[in-house]
């Protein structure tokens, strides 16, 4: 059958009546792969200090913004750990123009959706909304940075919310052992080592006050950023956004000043207690190198290799070979960067396994890492690496969103406009050797911290026999 023109296709029987007719069309043909580069950002700044980075998707309906704001959690004052996830929620519970009520109703008219949250970076507000009704959403947007109500009723229902979470939050293994590893590797007066939105006590003494002065302390147009993607033709945004996020006032004070992440990743194991857990969580983690050190291609296409897959290193070990588990992945995940250059990621191992095969299964993953720092990796993982973490870039920002969503974390993580594009080129360039020293430095085996969220009464002497460090229980 050709595949150049339509083919038709005819059945008969013995006695030579047509049956059925079938009509094939041609098969389609891949067209020629086109260049493709991580977009860059035209940048600028509003008179009122508001900085702005744009970027013109064509074709992109959906419009993405991101704004920024200098809020972190360290900045939350002492026992209000969670005051910036309750501003953040709060800032679309109404404004000096709307109520909550009136807010949500004007946005659904836009066909827009607006959320934000809180991180140890600072504040995230992110708006997508039909490239039409882009100046009516940034309109309702600017409101909510330039004028929210914080309502005592809607602050006092979002504290409820909060709390019917943090109940949830403990009882999955994961929550926990996150927690737990956090507890471990910062110091107690650090705000890392403690949940990111509060405990119980602290979201309890959290009330519209407290939110209005955090707000005050922190939310101003001269300390944040504003990045809008997607296509602007037929879209005045200049005159856009003079008229709405253009229009937020506010003091020039200095942003608050960063400080360094100081951990300490000595080899300790804890297990949290879950008496007759059928499974346990793991979690082997330390401090390492951010996005600012020259390391981090080289360690990025380590960890995918290690366990960024379902062929990599421990996949195929305690998955394929041994069965232990459903997955096991390897990742690093940046905390926080300061303006000159400093900064920390939290480089991980994640998974669950039965809980009577946990001591094996912590057994045969330092066996991956010790094997990996006698034998290295191979050029065969390296370029399935790489095809994996460049040859599906194009696809991972065809939305106007994913594209802002990075541009705004190289905001926070004070790296330059240009770094997205210029790491794909470096992965690309990054070779067996390199990629395996920085993996190897990584995941030392003796300095990692190990949580295993599970039954300590089955766990604890499997564990103990294996050397990996001082092994503590703590109440689940």
């Amino acid at each position: 059958m050709s595949d150049a023109a339509a083919t038709t296709v005819t059945q008969t029987n013995a006695t030579d009546t047509t049956v059925t007719s079938m009509q094939f069309h041609p098969q389609p043909q891949p067209g020629q792969a086109r260049p493709w580069a991580f977009p860059a950002p035209e940048r600028g700044q509003l008179p009122n200090g508001l900085t702005v980075l744009r970027c013109h998707r064509p074709g992109q309906q959906v419009v993405a913004v991101e704004v920024s704001l200098a809020a972190p959690l360290e900045a939350e004052p002492q026992g209000l750990d969670g005051v910036a996830t309750i501003m953040a929620r709060a800032l679309s519970e109404g404004t000096d123009q709307h109520t909550a009520e009136e807010f949500a109703a004007e946005l659904e008219r836009c066909g827009a959706t607006l959320d934000a949250y809180a991180d140890h970076p600072g504040v995230r507000v992110s708006l997508e909304v039909p490239a039409s009704r882009l100046h009516k959403a940034l309109g309702l947007l600017a409101d909510a940075l330039r004028a929210p109500a914080f309502p005592k009723s809607e602050v006092e229902r979002l504290v409820r919310n909060r709390l019917d979470e943090i109940p949830h939050e403990l009882a999955n293994p994961a929550r926990r052992a996150a927690m737990a590893l956090s507890k471990e590797l910062f110091p107690a007066d650090s705000r890392m080592s403690r949940p990111r939105q509060g405990t119980e006590t602290t979201v309890t003494a959290v009330d519209a006050t407290a939110v209005r002065a955090f707000y005050t302390a922190h939310v101003r147009p001269a300390t944040a950023t504003a990045v809008v993607v997607g296509d602007f033709t037929g879209v005045d945004l200049d005159q856009a956004l003079a008229d709405t996020l253009g229009a937020w006032s506010g003091d020039t004070a200095a942003p608050r000043p960063v400080p360094a992440v100081t951990a300490d990743d000595s080899g300790r194991v804890v297990i949290v207690d879950r008496p007759g857990a059928v499974q346990t969580q793991l979690l082997i983690g330390r401090v390492g190198a951010d996005r600012h050190d020259r390391v981090w291609p080289a360690q990025t296409l380590g960890t995918y290799c290690l366990g960024g897959t379902l062929t990599s290193r421990l996949d195929r070990v305690l998955r394929e070979e041994k069965g232990y588990t459903y997955g096991v992945r390897a990742f690093a995940q940046v905390l926080r960067s300061t303006p000159d250059g400093a900064g920390a990621s939290l480089l991980a191992i994640s998974g669950s396994v039965a809980t009577e095969v946990t001591g094996p299964a912590l057994d045969d993953a330092w066996k991956v890492l010790r094997t990996l720092a006698a034998e290295g990796l191979t050029d065969d993982e390296r370029d399935v690496a790489v095809q994996n973490l460049v040859g599906i870039a194009p696809l991972k920002y065809e939305t106007a969103a994913s594209v802002a969503g990075t541009f705004a974390d190289q905001v926070e993580q004070h790296l330059p406009d240009d770094f997205q594009a210029h790491l794909y080129l470096r992965l690309a360039e990054t070779g067996t050797v390199e990629a395996t020293a920085a993996v190897v430095n990584a995941f030392p085996v003796d300095r990692l911290v190990t949580v295993l969220v599970g039954d300590a009464s089955v766990i604890e002497e499997p564990v103990k026999a294996l050397g990996i460090g001082d092994v503590r229980v703590v109440t689940g």
